[in-house]
């Protein structure tokens, strides 16, 4: 058998052949639109998607709160640690009679929540700030309901007790607010 000879191969630049990339991005699937009007400028974006879907749309304010709600818990717990005696006297307008090791439990727990809030201020995940505000929320219903037990099994309603019950109504109410703003889907434009 003759073997024929082949003509030396010849090297096409697809890069400047515009026809052949075209040819080759059509076959891959890329460059063209896709059904929500998204040009992919390559396999893996259209594969990945597009990350402006994934942003989180916060509502307006809520890293502000999340920082006022951090500074507030950090404070409030360094006093509930540092000054337990002092801190139930100005809310219960009374002498703490027994061990102060309840105010300072609930300090530590107050540094705890502290903590988790410092750490939603910083984060960009959508479910750390929803579980952050979730916490916070549970925090504050959880206080009233306790606050309010112990004023009535005391039997005085001090002004300063009023107006914690008050501030955690408020605050339960700002964080929901946030928390249901959060969890909602954004409009289609």
């Amino acid at each position: 058998m003759a073997s024929k000879s082949h003509p030396p191969l010849m090297k096409k630049h697809s890069q400047t052949d515009l026809i052949s990339r075209l040819k080759s991005r059509k076959i891959l699937g890329v460059g063209g639109e896709d059904d929500d009007g998204e040009v992919h400028r390559s396999k893996i974006s259209q594969m990945l998607g597009n990350e402006m879907k994934f942003a989180v749309r916060e509502p307006i304010g809520l890293r502000v709160w999340i920082l006022i709600s951090a500074v507030g818990f950090t404070v409030m717990a360094v006093l509930a640690l540092v000054f337990p005696n002092q801190l139930y006297e100005v809310v219960f307008e009374a002498e703490l009679s027994m061990t102060s090791i309840s105010v300072r439990l609930y300090g530590g727990a107050l540094l705890s929540l502290a903590l988790i809030m410092w750490n939603g201020l910083y984060t960009a995940e959508k479910n750390v700030i929803q579980w952050t505000l979730l916490s916070e929320a549970c925090y504050f219903a959880v206080q009233f309901l306790v606050t309010s037990v112990t004023l009535m099994e005391i039997g005085i309603l001090p002004n300063a007790a009023i107006l914690l019950l008050l501030s955690r109504v408020l605050f339960l109410a700002v964080t929901l607010a946030y928390y249901y703003h959060l969890g909602r889907k954004p409009k289609k434009i």
